[in-house]
This record gives C-alpha cells, sequence and structure tokens, in this order.
C-alpha cells in the first residue's frame, strides 16, 4: 500500500510565515492568541528554551501585520474581521549573549538601527532608551497607527552571568534603561509582548512598568507553547504511525514511548500534558526517540548555579513548595527551584488546593537522562566519555541480572578515575549511584523512608526492586546485616516485584568499591 504522503515537519524553523507558505505542518495555536491579545496590552509569558517563544512572537506579528493570507483555516481567521496593519517592532535578544556592558548596548543599537531601517527611520542616537523612544513615536507618526513591540528572549543577555554578583546588576542596569521608554510611550502602544526564560522582578528590569500581566501561569494558557498530547494525537497521528511503523511497535507503543520521553510538562494547574515541541518534532522527522532537547546544549548558568547552591542530583525534583517559592524572581532567589522550573528542567505534577502546595519534579526520561549526563563529571571527573561507556556496560549486565558483573565494571572503571575531592565521604558514592541508575533510565531514590531507617538508595526494574545499603571503609557484610536488621525489605513487600539486597562497601583510599554482597 502507497504510504500516505506527510506535510514537511518545520524542524528548527521559527518564522511563521516560512512555515505557512511552503506548505508545512502548523499546530494552530491562534485560539491562544486571539484570548491573549484581547486580555491585555501588555503580555509577558516565560517558557523553556526552544519551546516555541519565537515561533509564537513570530506569528504575533504576522497577525499584526495583517497577513491574513496566513491564517487561512486557523480559528482567528473565523473571528477577525478587521485585519488591521500595524508598525511591528520586533526584537530577539538571543543573540545578546556573552556580552559585557559595552558590547550589549552596541547590539541594542544594532537591533534598533535594523528596525528603524524597515521604517525609513534614521536616527544617531547613542542612547539605547533614547532611541527606542524615537523609534516608537517615530514610527505612530509615519503609519497614524499604533505600535505594537515584541520581544522575544528579553532575559539572553543575563542568563550567563545570572550567577555573578559583579555582572548581573551591570548588564541588569543597560536592559532596564533599554525597556524603560515602554511606560512613557503608553499613548503611542497598541500592544506589547515579551518572552523568556526567567522571571526577573519587574522593579529592577521593567522599572514603572507595573502593569504587565504574566499569563505564565495562567491555566487558560497552559498550551500556548509545546504541544498537547491532545494536539499529538490528532493534527500529529500520521506521524506518530509512520514513527511506529519505522520502529515496528503498535500505535499504543509509540504513543507509550514518546509520552514517556518528552511529555510531563505542566506549566500552571490544570494543564493539559505538554510535549517538547523541539524533540517531538525531531523524532518524528528522523522516527528515531533519542534526547534531541538536551543534546541541542545544556546552559552553562544552570551547572554553575547547581553548584553556587550546592544542588546534589537526588535533591533536582520531587519537591513540595508554594508558587511564590518556584515562580519568583531569578535574582532573589534563596534556592535554585526557580531556576529549574523556569528553564524546563522540573515541572508542575500536582497542587494541593488545601495547603497550596504545589509538588515539582523531573518531566520526563529525556531530562532526566540528560541532566544526570551532564552531572556526572561532577563524580567521574574528566572522564566522561569512558564514563558513559562503562555505564551502557553496566546497564547490559543489570539487564542480564548479572550484579556482579555490573559492579566489577564499576569497581575497574573507579580505578582509573582521577581524585575527586568528596571521595571520602559515603554520600559522594550515593550521589554517584543515584546518577549512573538515573542514566539507566530506572526509577531511582535515596534516602527512602522506612518505619525503621532510611535506605540508601532504592532502584526499580520490570524485573526486581533493589535495596542498596553503603558504607565506606567498612565491609559489605556490614551493609547486610544493617538492611536485615532493620528489616527493610518488608517496606517493600506489596510491591509485586522480587526483593533484592545489596550491601556495597567503598574503599576511600582505593577510591572504588572493595567488596559487595547480594541476596
Amino acid at each position: 500500500m502507497e504510504q500516505k504522503k506527510l506535510k514537511r515537519l518545520p524542524v528548527g524553523i521559527q518564522t511563521y510565515s516560512n512555515i505557512i507558505e511552503d506548505d508545512m505542518l502548523y499546530i494552530d495555536k491562534t485560539e491562544y492568541i486571539w484570548n491573549m491579545i484581547h486580555l491585555s496590552k501588555y503580555i509577558f509569558l516565560s517558557r523553556p528554551r526552544r519551546f516555541g517563544k519565537s515561533l509564537l512572537v513570530s506569528t504575533l506579528q504576522a497577525y499584526f501585520e495583517g497577513r491574513k493570507d496566513l491564517f487561512k483555516g486557523l480559528f482567528i481567521e473565523t473571528v477577525e474581521k478587521e485585519w488591521t496593519e500595524y508598525p511591528v517592532l520586533r526584537f530577539s535578544m538571543a543573540s545578546g549573549k556573552h556580552m559585557g556592558k559595552e558590547q550589549l548596548e552596541r547590539y541594542l543599537l544594532y537591533i534598533l538601527e535594523e528596525n528603524e531601517r524597515r521604517f525609513g527611520i534614521s536616527s544617531d542616537s547613542k542612547d539605547p532608551n533614547v532611541r527606542l523612544k524615537k523609534l516608537i513615536f517615530n514610527a505612530y507618526q509615519k503609519t497614524g497607527k499604533k505600535v505594537v513591540i515584541l520581544i522575544d528572549e528579553y532575559d539572553a543577555p543575563l542568563l550567563d552571568v545570572v550567577h555573578e554578583e559583579t555582572m548581573l546588576p551591570v548588564l541588569r542596569n543597560v536592559m532596564r534603561n533599554f525597556y524603560s521608554p515602554l511606560k512613557d510611550c503608553d499613548p503611542y502602544l497598541q500592544f506589547v509582548f515579551l518572552t523568556g526564560i526567567t522571571k526577573f522582578s519587574q522593579l529592577s528590569i521593567f522599572s514603572e512598568l507595573n502593569n504587565l500581566t504574566n499569563i505564565s501561569m495562567f491555566p487558560e494558557f497552559g498550551g500556548i507553547c509545546g504541544i498537547t498530547k491532545e494536539e499529538m494525537l490528532t493534527q500529529m497521528k500520521d506521524y506518530v504511525e509512520r514513527l511506529a511503523k519505522a520502529n515496528e511497535w503498535t500505535y499504543e507503543e509509540a504513543v507509550a514511548e514518546l509520552t514517556q520521553q518528552y511529555d510531563g510538562y505542566h506549566f500552571t494547574w490544570p494543564s493539559p500534558d505538554i510535549f517538547n515541541p523541539f524533540s517531538l518534532l525531531n523524532a518524528f522527522n528522523v522516527n528515531r526517540i533519542e534526547n534531541y532537547w538536551f543534546s541541542s546544549g545544556t546552559p552553562t548558568y544552570l551547572i554553575e548555579m547547581l553548584r553556587k547552591f550546592n544542588v546534589v542530583p537526588a535533591d533536582i525534583g520531587n519537591m513540595q513548595t508554594l508558587a511564590s517559592d518556584f515562580d519568583a524572581p531569578t535574582e532573589n532567589m534563596a534556592s535554585i527551584t526557580p531556576l529549574l522550573y523556569q528553564s524546563g528542567y522540573v515541572t508542575i505534577k500536582d497542587f494541593d488546593r488545601t495547603t497550596r502546595l504545589y509538588t515539582l519534579d523531573i518531566p520526563n526520561k529525556e531530562i532526566r537522562v540528560g541532566l544526570m549526563d551532564s552531572l556526572l563529571p561532577n563524580y567521574v571527573n574528566m572522564r566522561k566519555e569512558a564514563g558513559n561507556t562503562t555505564i551502557a556496560k553496566m546497564y547490559r549486565a543489570l539487564l542480564n541480572d548479572d550484579l556482579d558483573e555490573m559492579f566489577h565494571l564499576l569497581q575497574a572503571y573507579l580505578l582509573t578515575v582521577p581524585y575527586c575531592d568528596n571521595a571520602n565521604s559515603e554520600g559522594h558514592y550515593q550521589q554517584m549511584l543515584y546518577v549512573i541508575f538515573s542514566l539507566f533510565g530506572r526509577y531511582v531514590e535515596v534516602e527512602v523512608r522506612t518505619p525503621t531507617g532510611r535506605v540508601d538508595v532504592v532502584m526499580k526494574t520490570a524485573k526486581a526492586l533493589y535495596l542498596f545499603e553503603l558504607k565506606l571503609n567498612k565491609s559489605a557484610e556490614a551493609a547486610m546485616k544493617q538492611i536485615d536488621l532493620k528489616d527493610y525489605a518488608s517496606k517493600f513487600s506489596l510491591s509485586g516485584l522480587p526483593i533484592v539486597k545489596v550491601g556495597i562497601n567503598f574503599d576511600s583510599d582505593r577510591r572504588t568499591i572493595s567488596d559487595w554482597t547480594i541476596e
């Protein structure tokens, strides 16, 4: 039977007009857009990188430029009657990264000049704020229409210095200065929309712009970026079927694999299930499930902030917190939680209306494996490639129910690892095992409470539930004795899986496993 010809997928394409004109697949988000532009004049939306913010900005630009021809068959065509053409000023801060004060100011002048050129306006002012104010007024006068301002990734210049106490205030002042005319220009503005990853306080960035509506956690806009499960199962059903056929899965198996790998994002509560759009499109494009979002780059600022707040891998996720603690201004963070949430590394999993507590956790397998892979060098120093090879072999041994081989591999590998500062603590090895078992893609938890104490590490596979007790400079027998003495296994007797008890002893002098015992 001849295979159905599918529309080309817009992988890496963020320009709305290109997608429509080249007849690529577009997931209709125009009902969200219609509702948003009728909610408030000043809107802010926070979403993680590569989640469709730039495409949303581009779609807004096409709409406000009155390009009715680009919206045929979409929701907004059924409700918009006038299609007024407004002057649109679009600024992307995405290229304003890794810059000092003077370079950032020059970049702002450059993107202002780009917009001036579009409207035939010239200015020689060297002050970005003065130049922006003149640009808005001149565009208004020249067209007779109020101006639309779209600012994409407003926080990009600040993210790479968010951990630096010296540079952050300097660059923040540059950006605050640039945005300052927005309040004074209110009579000439039709609509202002800003996107970003993090949330900086209005006081520190937007000065007197106190009427900015942050829709990031509004349930009615939960699916404005990303691809909802419903959208995938309807508008992308043919691509799911193609993926299933290419991998010899049933349709249901393909949906389950995609869900485990890319689903799980909730930016509000209640919320539809949101899939990572970048990863989903890439997976459908080549019919392979891989860690596309993570392989596109792990932000340096995240790793630096994890170090700054002394966050150990097992502390990422499975936390309960108030919204005010995780949806907080980035520069006032008392913990890493706001940055993890706003960057997409943890997401909302539940909400208790009585206590107003949100449960946050790692959204899916792609993030868990990718994040742990980024943290692996902290535990195996700089030999990451050899570490990944060893971990792959360890995983194969686990699948073959050969734990002795798994630990022999780890023992031999750790002997080759250069000295690590924290290798003389039991906690170091506990976190190392947590990272390695997470890279297996298995359920893993540390310090699991029981009525008689805490199990150091618990790992669950399809075949068994493993209880690990760790000792440092003692013996594997001592570790096993503790498991039996405190009867840890009884807590898990209803799991429906065989219980495997593992005692491990680490030698701080040799910095590796000295012995282990398995029951």
